[in-house]
């Protein structure tokens, strides 16, 4: 088996985070923007845009997430959620992955007889860098996984930390050190999933 095809195994959602990395800051924001700029997009679009928020601006985020979540949860089932998003916290830093709409809407414009495509290509470029930084921190031994507090969060997010009005939040990328492995991973039968057609 390739080696590519075991670091996508490798890449687990591991919610028991701690804050001390592997590498320097310095080393794995390089990785995260590594990852990010080799990632294709549609006509080289490069809408991807990246935040990446360490230490205190990281559990800032956290705090956003729980203060938002606080009054649209039952109060029975908060504690559970405090308890999740606690996890996220323990982590060295978050990395918020953006879209920029604007150059969304100038494709559709330049390309008018593909205009709705470009909304869906988009979304499909942001999941292509959020996997792209996701198995590079695994293979450097760092835990992440891939949370969507989006659209609840996106006003306040912006607030705090200036974002252009034009970057549309897509997906929160808790990290940190692996304090616990992830689970056995289960698949479906390939019979359900695959075809293979001569």
């Amino acid at each position: 088996m390739s080696n590519y095809i075991s670091m996508l195994e490798n890449r687990r959602s591991i919610y028991a985070l701690g804050n001390d990395l592997p590498i320097s800051e310095e080393a794995v924001t390089n990785l995260i923007k590594a990852a990010v700029k080799a990632s294709p997009s549609s006509f080289n679009s490069q809408t991807s845009r990246v935040v990446i928020l360490m230490d205190d601006a990281h559990a800032k985020l956290w705090d956003i997430v729980e203060n938002t979540l606080k009054p649209l949860t039952p109060a029975e089932a908060f504690p559970n959620t405090q308890a999740k998003l606690a996890s996220f916290a323990a982590g060295k830093g978050t990395i918020l992955f953006f879209e920029d709409t604007n150059v969304v809407k100038a494709l559709q414009e330049q390309f008018s007889l593909y205009a709705e495509n470009f909304p869906i290509w988009s979304d499909q470029s942001t999941g292509i860098a959020q996997h792209a930084v996701w198995v590079a921190l695994s293979e450097a031994n760092i835990g992440a996984s891939l949370q969507h507090y989006n659209p609840i969060i996106d006003e306040e997010v912006a607030a705090t930390w200036n974002i252009p009005a034009n970057w549309k939040l897509t997906g929160q990328m808790p990290f940190g050190s692996i304090q616990a492995p992830a689970g056995e991973k289960e698949f479906m039968d390939d019979a359900e999933r695959f075809m293979v057609i001569k």
